[in-house]
C-alpha cells in the first residue's frame, strides 16, 4: 500500500489530477475474477528424459485444485499446486487437458506437450536481477524476489524465471571444475532448490570472455586449469583466452538445477555460441539459452539455429527516447526498430528487445521509479507482447505497486507475447504520428497496436481495414480493459494518448 501511494503521489505531483481519478484512470487492468481462469501459453516443448517442470498459472479463489486429463505416462501432477513434474522418454506430442477448480466454479484450456529437440516454444516470462540490484544481488535477495513473485500474484499470469545476472562468480573448482558462487552466493544449489519448491524456475550469467563485464570470473582463461584472480579484474580482461571452460561450467549449471543461462558478450560470435549450445544439450537437462548483447544481424540464421534468445540491441534504460539521455538505449529506440529481425522469430528462437524497464530500478541498492510515464510504460508492455519478446522484469520485485502489477498481470495482453504461433509484429501503416503494428495469431485472429509517438492526444480516423487484409464484419477486442466495443466492417476511430497506446485484437464475426 505504501508503494502504491507514492507511485500515485510521484504522477499526481506530475498532473495535478485527484489520486482516486488517476488510479481509476490510469490503470487499465481489471481485476482478476473470483472463479478460476488458466493462463500462460498453449504449448510446453521438452526434450527426452530431460527434468519436467511446468506449474499450471490460474488466477481465482484459493483454495483451487489443478487436474490434466491425458496427462502422459512419466509425468504427474500435484493437485494443490498444479506443478507437473517428471520426464517424457521419447519423443512426441500429447494433446491434454489442464482443469482448475475452485468454491467459485472450475476452467478448463487445451495445452500441448512437444517432447523433441525444441524447448522455448513461447518466449520465457520471468525477471532478472540486473536493472534493480547490478552488483548488489545476493542470494537473499534472489530469494526475495521469488517469493514475490509468489505474493504478489504473478506466478499465476505465467511469470516463471528467477535469473541471477553478473556478479556471483567466485572461482572454479567443485567436482567439475566449474565456475563456483562467491561469498553472495554461498548455496546454489540450495537456492535452485528453494526456487523450484515455488514452482518457479531459475536463471544464471556467464560469459565466454576471461572477465565479466562486471569484472568477474568468466568462461574463459589463458590458465589451463582456469586460475581466476583478481588481477585480471582489475586488467579488464574482456576477451577471449586460450581454454574455454564451457563444457565444466555447464554441468555445473545443470547439477545445481538451473534452468536459464544468459551468456553475455560482445560481439557474439558463431564459435562460442556454437560450443556453450552444445555444452548445455550435452547436460541432459533443459535450460534455455539466450545471448547478449547485440548479436550481428548477419549470422540471425545461427542464433535462431543455436540459441533460445538473442539479444538485438545494446543494453535499455528507463527513457522513452534517445533525447532524454545521449547515450543509453531508449525503449521507443529499441522497440520502434526491430521489424528486420522479424522473420527469425518462432517456436524455440526469439529476439531479445531487452528487459522491461517498470516498477523501481535502478542498477545498484539505489532505486527510484522507472522514468516512464504510465502511457509510456503500456506501450512499453504492448509492444514487446506484440514483437513476442522475451519478458523479463528488470525492477525489485518487493516493490511492487499496483499500477506495475497492473501492467504485468494482464493475461489478453500477455497472451499476445504467449501466442503458440510466435509471429512477431510488424508495422503495416503509419497515420499521422501513430504507428499501426499487426501481429497474426494462432486462433485467426489478429492483434493490432496504434502507437503515438507524438506529443498530443491523436484523435485517429482508420477507415480502410481492408488495406491490412480485414475483410466483413470484425469483432473488436479492447485487450487492456479487457472489454468489448462495437463490432466494425473496416473502420476504427480512436484516440491515443502521447506517447501511448490502444491495443485490440479484431476476429472475424460468424
Amino acid at each position: 500500500m505504501q508503494a502504491k501511494q507514492w507511485l500515485m503521489g510521484l504522477i499526481l505531483a506530475a498532473t495535478g489530477a485527484c489520486a482516486d481519478d488517476l488510479a481509476a484512470e490510469k490503470i487499465l487492468t481489471p481485476p482478476a475474477a473470483a472463479t478460476p481462469r488458466i493462463n500462460g501459453p498453449s504449448v510446453f516443448g521438452v526434450r527426452p528424459n530431460a527434468p519436467f517442470l511446468y506449474a499450471i498459472p490460474a488466477t481465482g479463489e484459493r483454495p483451487m485444485t489443478f487436474a490434466v486429463a491425458g496427462l502422459p505416462d512419466g509425468l504427474n501432477i500435484e493437485a494443490t499446486s498444479g506443478r507437473i513434474t517428471g520426464a517424457l522418454k521419447a519423443a512426441g506430442e500429447f494433446a491434454v487437458t489442464l482443469k482448475a477448480e475452485n468454491a467459485k466454479g472450475k476452467a478448463e484450456k487445451k495445452f500441448r506437450i512437444v517432447v523433441g529437440e525444441k524447448i522455448c516454444l513461447t518466449p520465457p516470462m520471468g525477471w532478472n536481477s540486473w536493472n534493480c540490484w547490478a552488483e548488489a544481488v545476493d542470494q537473499d535477495k534472489v530469494l526475495r524476489s521469488a517469493r514475490a513473485m509468489i505474493s504478489s500474484g504473478l506466478k499465476e499470469h505465467g511469470w516463471t524465471y528467477i535469473n541471477i545476472d553478473d556478479t556471483w562468480q567466485g572461482v572454479r573448482g567443485g567436482p567439475f571444475g566449474g565456475i563456483q558462487g562467491n561469498e553472495k552466493f554461498p548455496d546454489m544449489k540450495k537456492l535452485t532448490d528453494d526456487v523450484h519448491a515455488l514452482g518457479l524456475k531459475t536463471g544464471i550469467y556467464s560469459t565466454p570472455w576471461i572477465t565479466s563485464y562486471a569484472k568477474f570470473c568468466g568462461g574463459g582463461s589463458d590458465d589451463a586449469a582456469g586460475v581466476w584472480t583478481k588481477k585480471l579484474s582489475d586488467q579488464k580482461f574482456w576477451k577471449h583466452g586460450q581454454h574455454s571452460f564451457a563444457a565444466a561450467d555447464a554441468k555445473q549449471w545443470a547439477a545445481w538445477g538451473f534452468d536459464y543461462l544468459k551468456y553475455d558478450w560482445n560481439p557474439n560470435d558463431l564459435e562460442h555460441v556454437r560450443e556453450m549450445s552444445e555444452a548445455l544439450r550435452a547436460t541432459g537437462r533443459d535450460i534455455v539459452y539466450s545471448l547478449s548483447n547485440s548479436a550481428p544481424f548477419e549470422h540471425a540464421n545461427d542464433w535462431a539455429q543455436w540459441a533460445n534468445c538473442w539479444r538485438t540491441t545494446g543494453d535499455i534504460w528507463d527513457y522513452w527516447d534517445h533525447s532524454d539521455h545521449d547515450w543509453r538505449y531508449s525503449v521507443s529506440e529499441i522497440g520502434f526498430t526491430q521489424e528486420r529481425w522479424a522473420p527469425f522469430a518462432g517456436a524455440g528462437h526469439w529476439n531479445d528487445p531487452d528487459m522491461l524497464v517498470v516498477g523501481h530500478v535502478g542498477w545498484g541498492p539505489q532505486l527510484h521509479a522507472t522514468h516512464l510515464t504510465p502511457d509510456e510504460q503500456y506501450t512499453h508492455i504492448s509492444l514487446w507482447c506484440l514483437l513476442s519478446a522475451p519478458l523479463l522484469i528488470g525492477c525489485d520485485m518487493e516493490k511492487l505497486d499496483a499500477f506495475t502489477i497492473g501492467l504485468l498481470s494482464n493475461d489478453e495482453v500477455l497472451a499476445l507475447d504467449q501466442d503458440a504461433l510466435g509471429k512477431q509484429a510488424v508495422r503495416v501503416a503509419t497515420v499521422g504520428p501513430v504507428d499501426v503494428f499487426l501481429k497474426e495469431l494462432e486462433d485467426g485472429g489478429r492483434a493490432l497496436g496504434f502507437f503515438n509517438r507524438g506529443q498530443q492526444e491523436y484523435q485517429a480516423e482508420f477507415n480502410k481495414l481492408s488495406r491490412l487484409g480485414f475483410t466483413g464484419k470484425q469483432h473488436v477486442r479492447d485487450l487492456w480493459r479487457q472489454k468489448d466495443l462495437p463490432d466494425t466492417t473496416g473502420k476504427l476511430s480512436l484516440k491515443v494518448p502521447a506517447h501511448g497506446v490502444v491495443l485490440l485484437k479484431l476476429t472475424a464475426a460468424k
